[in-house]
């Protein structure tokens, strides 16, 4: 009796509607004896009957336990899952939710793209009495605001062609992560604001030549753009590359935020005739960035490479980015700069929250430091051995306000890259699709039907405008500090609560070491192990 029922139980309820329906439908065709019968009952009996056939495939799969169990009404709760994210964003969200970023951050970069009104009503929606929160101090004899693009001198004293740069840049993002009218308007953008745009790993392409903005040619480990066929580093065709004029820096890639020790693989159905021909790999085969490089395996032979790229380039500042991940290993680095002599121009630090590229959760989530931790390790590491004032320092990972920048350049960053937020400015949504190639505004996908919808001579505006008034935003944050260049901030400049009854300035919470600290012999806990750990002849620790 039981099994009798359970067509009519809850669960199955609505396969049993559409098949009685559907015959009804039929039944009554066939017996009215009206031919204009078929005429109204077609479109009903199509739409219900469908609906049978599906329940009946869901009923008989195997792979879907809840379709098995609710023919065709399970469809409903996938519907609902496929919408979630669009649903809480748009009508759940407050101003200050969402991740990776709020939509208020969200909205003041969209808002300074487009240059309309980015002032707030009402006072500050932050919880400042909330352990987290964090403010810039501001002086009774505020400066004038200064009228300066803020720029920086890239090049210490082996570079024979040092770069005059923007203290805010676009962050490493490849052609093929990125449309190529994605890149064409960044690429724009930047060379109307006077900026720097870098390739990200994927190689020099035709989209970031074709409007003549400054480059930062990033070198990863799969060498694209400067490799044999093997896969290892062509020194002959760096140098060819590396001279064109438009790439004023060469940045070895150690590791990057979202993902730091993990290679890539493009499979071989993406890697096109065009994709080809700028990384330099056959088509037709796996495109693959190994997790590590193949040109250098200690610190000693890290250093000798990125002299070797300063050579190769004609004398341009050469430096690398990386995550930091073990301490002993950048401070292995540091030895080895002291024993060869040899030292990079600059270093940018990502941080764990950076990353425009997908990774698995457990690396975007939980491996690598964050960029805060990584900048004020580095610097430090830098002054111990006195070697700040010839390295300068970059930061990247999320990225997007000039109070962002000022925060990050307290704690020892000289210039600060950003990548989502140049993507907002290019009308990102946060849509959480990149790695999907259905981006619905056209910045991340190469399917050319959605990357037409990136229109790129308005686009072109928008980085303008984002990057022009985001230095605004700075330029006012520092008058209003007793300011008047971002290279004047100071730990003592920032506090942050740390519980509800105690605040500590970046000062405590960030101390610095003296120069020449870690050459004397530091008992700073934070680097003394670490440093006797570190070994200029291998990345492994000693002991």
């Amino acid at each position: 009796m039981e099994t009798l029922l359970l067509p009519f139980s809850p669960r199955f309820i609505v396969l049993t509607i559409c098949a009685v329906i559907t015959a009804l439908l039929l039944a009554i065709g066939v017996l009215d004896h009206n031919p204009k019968i078929w005429e109204v009952l077609l479109i009903p009996i199509v739409i219900f009957g469908a609906l049978t056939l599906l329940g009946i495939r869901d009923f008989m799969q195997k792979n879907h336990a809840i379709l098995r169990n609710y023919p065709i009404s399970a469809h409903l709760r996938f519907l609902l899952e496929e919408i979630r994210p669009e649903m809480r964003q748009y009508f759940f969200e407050s101003e200050k939710d969402g991740m990776p970023f709020s939509r208020d951050t969200r909205a003041v970069v969209y808002q300074r793209a487009k240059m309309v009104l980015d002032k707030r009503p009402f006072g500050t929606q932050e919880d400042v009495y909330r352990e987290g929160y964090e403010w810039m101090h501001h002086s009774v004899a505020p400066k004038t605001r200064s009228g300066e693009k803020f720029r920086i001198t890239i090049g210490g004293p082996d570079c024979t062609r040092p770069y005059s740069a923007s203290v805010f840049n676009i962050s490493a993002m490849s052609f093929g992560a990125l449309s190529p009218n994605a890149v064409r308007a960044l690429n724009a953008g930047a060379k109307k604001g006077g900026f720097a745009h870098d390739t990200g790993e994927g190689g020099v392409s035709p989209y970031h030549r074709e409007k003549g903005g400054d480059i930062i040619w990033e070198i990863g480990s799969g060498y694209f753009g400067c490799r044999n066929r093997d896969g290892t580093f062509n020194p002959d065709e760096f140098a060819r590359v590396a001279g064109d004029d438009q790439i004023k820096m060469v940045e070895l890639k150690i590791s990057q935020g979202a993902k730091p020790g993990h290679g890539g693989v493009l499979p071989a159905a993406k890697v096109s005739e065009e994709i080809s021909k700028i990384r330099g790999v056959p088509i037709g085969e796996d495109c693959i960035s190994p997790a590590y490089h193949k040109a250098f395996a200690t610190p000693l032979e890290m250093m000798a490479f990125v002299g070797q790229m300063r050579k190769l380039s004609g004398g341009k500042p050469a430096g690398f980015k990386m995550c930091i991940g073990h301490p002993w290993e950048f401070l292995a680095i540091c030895k080895a700069m002291l024993e060869s002599g040899i030292y990079p121009d600059f270093i940018v630090i990502d941080g764990n929250e950076g990353g425009t590229g997908a990774a698995p959760l457990e690396f975007m989530d939980h491996l690598g430091m964050p960029m805060r931790e990584g900048v004020s390790f580095v610097h430090n590491s830098l002054v111990g051995i006195n070697a700040r004032g010839r390295i300068k320092l970059g930061a990247s990972g999320k990225i997007a306000t000039a109070f962002d920048m000022a925060r990050a350049m307290a704690i020892g960053a000289d210039w600060c890259n950003s990548a989502r937020g140049f993507m907002f400015a290019l009308g990102c949504i946060q849509s959480l699709s990149c790695h999907t190639d259905r981006c619905p505004t056209g910045v991340t996908t190469q399917d050319p039907i959605r990357n037409r919808a990136l229109y790129v001579p308005d686009k072109i505006e928008r980085v303008y405008n984002y990057h022009h008034s985001t230095l605004h935003a700075l330029s006012e944050l520092l008058a209003a500090a007793g300011l008047e260049h971002p290279q004047q901030l100071r730990p003592i400049h920032f506090s942050q609560r740390t519980s509800t009854t105690e605040v500590r300035s970046f000062t405590q919470l960030y101390p610095a070491l003296r120069p020449g600290e870690l050459i004397e012999g530091t008992q700073d806990r934070r680097f003394r192990d670490a440093w006797a750990m570190a070994r200029a002849d291998s990345f492994a620790p000693l002991g």
